[in-house]
């Protein structure tokens, strides 16, 4: 199962919607990257993604998006395969 890489801030339920989505996928590692404690991780969030906005969600190298995006996968059944690379 590859790692999953999350850009979140303490507040944001579009961050812990993401979490419960994996959640029930049967992920229990999030590598959790906090973007409210350091400004230099949220500069490096935005030049890894060039999104502004949390959750920035990585399933291994794949940057996904955010909950939205990973939602959309779900319910496409492309969000499976992608856990199981």
């Amino acid at each position: 199962m590859p790692a999953i890489t999350m850009y979140t801030t303490a507040v944001c339920p579009y961050c812990q919607m993401a979490k419960a989505l994996l959640k029930q996928k049967g992920i229990t590692e999030i590598n959790e990257i906090r973007i409210d404690t350091d400004p230099k991780v949220r500069d490096e969030m935005m030049q890894r993604t060039g999104r502004r906005t949390v959750p920035q969600i990585y399933i291994g190298e794949t940057h996904v998006g955010g909950f939205d995006d990973l939602n959309a996968l779900n319910q496409a059944g492309k969000l499976d395969p992608l856990l199981q690379d």
